[in-house]
């Protein structure tokens, strides 16, 4: 489950001195087993204040698992996962790798993630040797702040000091282009927004780490465009959101310790669920990657729109 399911009054656990290394450490798989069908690989978990493996991490190391069964020329260019329990982030997590198939273009792998021998998340994902063909992008957004001014905007607003902690934590810089909805929702009450993103420092030139911690950052901020459609903010008291399923299809190299803008719209939201879906650009204009994702969100009575 995503970490948006958190309590802003739970207890923290130590603070993280340096969240980037942390992050690249629970990257680095180990390999325990291989068999002749499937390969297991197992992953640390790092600290998350109400204890939940936060969602992008289990994306991240799922894909990392799949990606070492395929050949050096096959990439990912999509996956689609389920959260089927919460993860214990006191814990390690072990996946499991299954070879489905491998074609003369495309390889398709399916990875579950277990811990204490109950899977958590499970995925199909599939990575394609990359051939020439047809090209087009969705353009980059206008009139959209740059990540420095959105920044020298947000440096004077007083956040919930929880908040404070799991930003200055991160190894994901997050700037909100508009304005941040932790502790309230200012501005306009609609169903979309923009974040800039990037790693807090460099993390070296692999390919596959970049695409994985894509995956990672994938996770943090898409469930927003459902809460800033009805002001409800993440400290708003009994809100319960929780991450269903999550889709990601990757287009084009990107570098996450640069600049990159992370463009989220919700277009439903109904029965106790919010669809919301993001485009990820360089700061250049380059269209990275497209994303999908599910969650249940549940608010009082009260705090629904129109009320």
């Amino acid at each position: 489950m995503s970490e948006a399911g958190r309590s802003v009054d739970e207890a923290a656990p130590p603070a993280i001195t340096d969240p980037v290394g942390t992050m690249l450490d629970v990257l680095d798989l180990d390999s325990s087993t291989a068999r002749t069908t499937e390969d297991i690989f197992t992953g640390s978990s790092h600290p998350m204040p109400s204890g939940r493996i936060f969602g992008g991490q289990v994306l991240a190391q799922a894909i990392i698992a799949a990606d070492r069964t395929t050949d050096d020329d096959r990439v990912p260019h999509s996956m689609h996962g389920y959260f089927l329990r919460p993860g214990d982030a006191t814990r390690g997590v072990t996946l499991s790798v299954d070879r489905i198939h491998d074609g003369r273009s495309f390889s398709t792998r399916r990875t579950q993630a277990f811990q204490q021998g109950v899977p958590i998340f499970s995925m199909i994902a599939s990575f394609q040797r990359e051939d020439a063909g047809l090209e087009h992008a969705a353009p980059f957004p206008e009139g959209v702040l740059s990540p420095e001014d959105a920044a020298a905007r947000a440096a004077d607003v007083q956040l919930h000091p929880l908040s404070r902690r799991l930003l200055d934590e991160s190894p994901i810089e997050v700037v909100h282009a508009e304005s941040a909805v932790y502790d309230r929702v200012a501005g306009p009450h609609v169903p979309r927004q923009h974040v800039w993103m990037r790693t807090r420092r460099p993390i070296g030139d692999d390919p596959a780490l970049h695409r994985a911690a894509l995956a990672y950052m994938s996770d943090l901020t898409i469930q927003e465009s459902v809460l800033r459609a009805h002001g409800v903010p993440w400290a708003l008291p009994g809100l319960k959101v929780a991450s269903l399923d999550h889709a990601m299809w990757w287009h084009r190299p990107g570098r996450v310790d640069d600049w990159l803008l992370y463009a989220q719209e919700s277009p439903s939201a109904r029965g106790g669920r919010g669809l919301a879906t993001g485009r990820i650009f360089t700061r250049g204009g380059v269209l990275v990657a497209t994303t999908a994702q599910e969650i249940t969100v549940r608010v009082p009575e009260s705090a629904i729109s129109g009320d």
